[in-house]
């Protein structure tokens, strides 16, 4: 042993307050800062005061969200973990023992709740925007977007019929005779509709003509190869996560522990890949900050394609050059959420890493000298996630972050079941978007709600 039992508990603790502090921040920028700064720019598009008054009334909605905070602060410090135990359950019983030796601190255990109901809402948005993103981003890019010179032609066709439709209406009241209620209402949204085709008139005019389209078109090839490799790691992270599920679901203890489950028996290509970088600094490192790159990356996809959306009602649309203030900090606040839930998803992915690493444990082994006929004795050392032999908690030393994501059970049980629905919903996108054809080369850019005060400053995102 490299250290006696007092200096690994102070080196445990010391990181486990590094999470702490770390999670506090999450707490601030959620509960206080992006609250905050999100009704100070609603304040300031509504009215035209002064800035203290719009720090007031920000401030003011702001101690709604702080309330919200306290509220989770005070269920998690005081809210029971005992559970009802199961006949016996070995596992349900290690499960136990490893979280009475995770300590009993109320503050901490309320950290540990807030923290917990934030990667709840982070869940419920990878499943909406991730999942999504993971299948939408790579078959966008090996499908590619259509021609602006051929879609300029199109639009250039329904310009032309719709000004002729136009005229047709227009001709019945030449003698001075009033258009009929229909005829006024088809008359006014045959006028909308052509504004909006002008406008993507002007865009598809501008996207022609720029470099960017251009140098886009240069680099076709290597976006079909990018496009391969991020489905062919959305194949992979699936597979990954179906297996952790499905161990869980064949040998973990069941609903009332979380699905949690100390060993592997149905392994992935990820659980083993990890333990084995871990051995090379800094390598298992690179990879881990590859996949939450990756999944920010398909996060912002989904977000971008889909927008963002409560419920039934969208709020915002993003879109380049022309967001609002208010959708960027909706975007913010999604990123984050979807950052904090990678860090159960990845436990997901790699089980063994994110317990033990690559932790091993001594066991003895008896075997027979054929020679003498007398029993001997060796010891092998096992991987700590190794369920061919027992293994005790004093050997193998789970990680602080491990037992700060899995304190409470139902979250645990909330986790798994959203790691179901996050195959599905990746599935059903994928189906989605391959059956879907080619993207416009301005999806999103222009819709019939918008106005044409942001098309003055086309030449600025586009030249």
């Amino acid at each position: 042993v490299w250290a006696d039992a007092n200096v690994s508990r102070q080196i445990e603790d010391t990181v486990l307050y590094g999470y702490y502090t770390l999670y506090s921040i999450i707490l601030f920028c959620v509960f206080l800062w992006i609250p905050f700064v999100y009704f100070y720019y609603e304040e300031k598009e509504e009215e035209d005061g002064n800035t203290c008054s719009q720090v007031k009334t920000a401030l003011k909605y702001t101690l709604g969200f702080i309330m919200i905070c306290a509220v989770l602060l005070l269920i998690g410090a005081f809210v029971p973990l005992d559970i009802p135990n199961k006949k016996n359950s070995t596992e349900w019983e290690k499960v136990k023992l490893l979280f009475e030796e995770f300590g009993s601190s109320h503050g901490l255990t309320a950290l540990s709740f807030s923290i917990s109901s934030l990667t709840v809402i982070g869940m419920l948005a990878a499943i909406t925007y991730t999942a999504y993103g993971m299948s939408a981003l790579p078959l966008n890019l090996i499908k590619g977007t259509t021609s602006a010179s051929y879609e300029r032609l199109e639009n250039t066709e329904d310009i032309e019929e719709v000004e002729q439709h136009l005229l047709r209406i227009k001709s019945k009241c030449r003698d001075g005779r009033p258009l009929s209620s229909r005829d006024r209402r088809t008359l006014q949204q045959l006028e909308e509709r052509l504004r909006t085709l002008r406008r993507r008139e002007r865009h598809l005019e501008s996207i022609e003509k720029s470099w960017w389209t251009k140098f886009c078109e240069a680099i076709r090839p290597l976006k079909i190869v990018w496009g391969v490799f991020f489905i062919i790691v959305a194949l992979l992270f699936t597979v990954s996560l179906f297996l952790s599920n499905l161990d869980k679901a064949l040998h973990s203890a069941g609903f009332d522990s979380g699905f949690i489950i100390l060993g592997t028996n149905l392994t992935n290509p990820l659980n083993m890949l990890l333990p084995v970088l871990q051995r090379v600094f800094p390598l298992d490192y690179i990879l881990i900050t590859t996949i939450v790159m990756y999944f920010i990356f398909t996060s912002m996809a989904g977000i971008r394609n889909m927008g963002i959306w409560f419920f039934w009602i969208r709020l915002y649309k993003i879109r380049r050059g022309k967001t609002r203030p208010q959708a960027l900090l909706f975007l913010c606040m999604i990123l984050l959420l979807i950052v904090l839930h990678t860090s159960y998803m990845i436990y997901s992915l790699a089980p063994q890493y994110v317990m033990y690493g690559s932790q091993k444990y001594l066991v003895q082994v008896r075997f027979i000298v054929a020679t003498y006929n007398q029993l001997g004795n060796i010891f092998r050392s096992l991987l700590c996630m190794s369920v061919l032999f027992p293994f005790n908690l004093d050997q193998c030393i789970v990680t602080r972050t491990y037992l700060f994501l899995h304190k409470f059970w139902f979250f645990s049980a909330a986790y798994y079941f959203g790691n179901w629905a996050f195959i599905a919903v990746f599935l059903i996108g994928l189906i989605v978007s391959c059956c879907k054809g080619k993207k416009s080369v301005i999806e999103g850019e222009v819709d019939d709600d918008d106005s044409d005060m942001s098309d003055d400053e086309l030449s600025v995102y586009y030249h």
